[in-house]
């Protein structure tokens, strides 16, 4: 076997592992952009209206994204050497779900806040969601890790629980403030 067709046969096992890296980092950027939303709803839907309050979540989540991604370049300078602006890009690309897993919380405040509801009640609505999200996102990361019957139900709900956290936490400022 020649060197070439050695290597050959490296490229796509390579390949496969970047994939299922990309995925992983996709999944995980997911289930924390999820958090921060659900934290941000819960610390300022009792304050802000619906939509500053979506401006908010969506402005968070950008600049948790591009600080995310400012540290892994920061680490790597510490070493001596910068990533290439391609492996830049894809993982600012790979993280993005970081920033588009708030959609369908902001849409379900805004839509709950269009059909009626007091900004503090849409805010509910809209952790909700996220609380949905993080256990559709804590099943799928543990059945893509092999991961079935009770191991896969205390992963979903333990993803659950750190939304309904978040519940709690807009609870408790509610009634202080």
């Amino acid at each position: 076997m020649s060197m070439s067709s050695a290597g050959d046969a490296a490229e796509p096992l390579a390949d496969a592992d970047a994939l299922e890296h990309a995925e992983k980092a996709r999944r995980a950027a997911g289930i924390y952009g999820t958090v921060v939303t659900a934290a941000v709803l819960a610390s300022a839907g009792a304050y802000l209206r619906s939509v500053p309050l979506a401006a908010a979540v969506l402005f968070t989540l950008l600049v948790y994204w591009l600080a995310e991604e400012y540290a892994e370049i920061g680490a790597a300078a510490a070493s001596g050497k910068l990533p290439p602006r391609h492996v830049i890009r894809a993982t600012l690309a790979a993280k993005w779900p970081m920033v588009t897993a708030s959609y369908i919380p902001v849409l379900a405040l805004l839509l709950a806040r269009a059909l009626g509801s007091t900004t503090s009640r849409a805010a509910y609505v809209g952790l909700a969601a996220a609380v949905v999200m993080l256990m559709i996102f804590g099943r799928a990361a543990a059945r893509a890790s092999g991961m079935r019957g009770g191991r896969l139900l205390i992963m979903t709900l333990s993803a659950g629980g750190l939304g309904v956290l978040m519940v709690l936490l807009k609870v408790a400022i509610t009634h202080l403030h």
